[in-house]
């Protein structure tokens, strides 16, 4: 809905960027788990999240009046992701341990992802008003974190479960 909304208005006015970023850092994080276990289901939808995620924020950019600050919080977030993926993949030589780590780490970064729109909450429950929320994309987070949570549950994954 929002990629719908920048289109039709050719603008980024009510649209946060951050969602769109830590979403595809998300995607990535998750890809490289998926590379690790070589689950082809999880490479599959973070690899299509990942194209999709990264097309919203090049929308986002090219209507954005102010590009800078988002080329900026962009380039910083994949220096973070860059960093991690040196991390993980230079200074743990152990595959276990490695897959370990990156799971703990996917699973703290999503469960930080959904937390991030309590802030909404506070200003949603001061004005009484549910203009800033977006109700498609909360329904799809909560059957897609639901779906996930089945999906650990079958794998016995409990990086995957808890996420």
């Amino acid at each position: 809905s929002d990629l719908r909304q920048m289109l039709a208005t050719k603008s980024v006015e009510n649209i946060q960027f951050l969602p769109f970023l830590t979403t595809d850092v998300n995607n990535l994080s998750w890809l490289g788990y998926g590379c690790l276990k070589r689950d082809w289901t999880l490479i599959a939808v973070n690899a299509i999240g990942a194209a999709l995620q990264t097309l919203y924020i090049l929308a986002y950019l090219y209507y954005s009046p102010a590009k800078r600050p988002v080329l900026l919080r962009s380039l910083l977030l994949l220096a973070v992701l860059a960093a991690g993926y040196g991390y993980f993949t230079l200074l743990i030589a152990d595959g276990r341990t490695r897959l370990a780590r990156l799971g703990l780490f996917c699973s703290v970064f999503t469960i930080s992802m959904y937390l991030s729109p309590l802030a909404d909450l506070a200003k949603i429950v001061r004005s009484k008003s549910t203009r800033c929320l977006s109700f498609p994309l909360t329904v799809t987070t909560f059957l897609a974190s639901t779906s996930w949570t089945l999906y650990g549950l079958q794998l016995h994954d409990p990086y995957i479960m808890v996420s």
